[in-house]
């Protein structure tokens, strides 16, 4: 079910451009932008789904890169304590540059598991799990071209990253939560958080006893459907909603507050780690999936940001949340012009980051530190969209009709 094409079909007075025609959205996939941005003009008002440089981010090498980079500046500006605020992805290595280094800490720690993935693939594709540097060594050699291809094909560029061997699990089994933040500006940072999301659980009990079952370690629903006893109208994931509630009767209300705003943390200082060298073009938003592993001390680890989170409905509350989430998108976007611009809800959206942190509460940001301020983010909080859209776009009528 292509959620995207029922979304922008249905949106009233919207309509879809054929061939070479003007247009003023759209929803582009990265390789239109590689290759035709840089060279097409656009008018003030129109929009585009992706930032030039997205890959800052969502490249898994870039991303830890531009991680490593924030942590030193925060500790040199603000000190440890400051910089142990981005201590939440794990040891990370890019092979085969960094293979040296990496040696290194591998000797240092013998017997850990190790997580190998490729920079640019999605999916799972080309994951393995490892405990001996003779697969590495194996790997590298793999990777080294064959004469016929020495010059042609580059390197595929890989990240080593300590496997979480503790993973938090329901059932025996392991997850990761998805998590929707959609950007409207870098300078300044502009960055709202969606309320739904989801967790995605593998189909097989959890076990470092087999770290080469795909269906154990890997959580990716492209993976997960190909295990021959996977059932597809149960499917794999339970909604963040679930999810919150399941905690807290777990583990209490308090101890799932700050597991989430350990979450919005992660957002916040990894969207700062890019903000200085994505360029933040006018035309441009953004969509970011995240994905969140919560380990069992309930500490949330950053394992990537996905440029093109998956609008492909695997069952019907998947379908519901997706076509959701992009209605609200749009209404965030707002090429019909509705907003004031003031708004710190739309739909699901709450708005998380304006040039500073935005309050629960109306009125001035209290950074005093006395412990008054209240993010203004509702994860996995009842989502009342549709009744919350219909009060907005109320009032905002109302607006219009008073005369000034």
């Amino acid at each position: 079910m292509n959620t995207l094409m029922d979304v922008l079909h249905h949106r009233p007075g919207w309509v879809e451009v054929k061939d070479e025609g003007e247009w003023d959205f759209y929803w582009c996939d990265v390789s239109w932008l590689r290759e035709n941005f840089d060279h097409t003009y656009m008018d003030e008002h129109v929009r585009i789904s992706h930032f030039r440089n997205h890959y800052e981010l969502t490249r898994k090498n870039y991303m830890v890169k531009n991680l490593k980079r924030f942590r030193k500046q925060l500790e040199r500006e603000a000190g440890k304590l400051e910089a142990a605020k981005c201590d939440f992805f794990p040891k990370t290595f890019e092979m085969p540059c960094e293979y040296h280094l990496f040696v290194e800490e591998f000797r240092k720690n013998p017997g850990i598991t190790w997580i190998m993935k490729p920079v640019a693939r999605s999916q799972g594709k080309g994951i393995f799990l490892f405990r001996r540097l003779k697969d590495i060594m194996d790997w590298k050699k793999d990777t080294r071209s064959s004469d016929d291809q020495k010059d042609d094909i580059p390197v595929e560029s890989y990240v080593a990253q300590r496997y979480i061997e503790n993973p938090y699990l329901i059932g025996g089994r392991k997850f990761d939560l998805r998590v929707y933040v959609l950007v409207m500006s870098y300078m300044p940072l502009r960055a709202w958080l969606y309320r739904d999301g989801f967790a995605r659980f593998s189909n097989t009990r959890f076990t470092l006893n087999s770290i080469d079952d795909q269906y154990v370690h890997l959580t990716n629903v492209a993976v997960q459907k190909t295990s021959p006893d996977y059932h597809p109208k149960k499917g794999c994931k339970w909604m963040l909603q679930r999810f919150r509630q399941y905690l807290a009767s777990k583990h209490g209300p308090e101890a799932v507050e700050t597991l989430f705003s350990d979450m919005d943390n992660i957002f916040i200082r990894s969207l700062q780690s890019v903000q200085k060298v994505i360029i933040s073009d006018k035309h441009c938003f953004e969509l970011y999936g995240y994905d969140i592993l919560i380990d069992q001390d309930l500490k949330p680890w950053l394992l990537e940001v996905n440029a093109s989170p998956s609008l492909t409905a695997s069952s019907q509350e998947d379908y519901e949340l997706k076509t959701s989430l992009l209605e609200d998108t749009l209404h965030v976007v707002d090429m019909e012009a509705r907003l004031t611009g003031r708004e710190k809800r739309v739909g699901g959206f709450d708005l998380m980051w304006n040039d500073g942190p935005v309050s629960r509460e109306d009125g001035a940001h209290d950074l005093s530190g006395m412990g008054n301020f209240v993010t203004n983010t509702h994860l996995g909080c009842v989502n009342d969209r549709k009744k919350q859209l219909r009060q907005l776009f109320r009032s905002l009528q109302g607006q219009k009709k008073t005369p000034n």
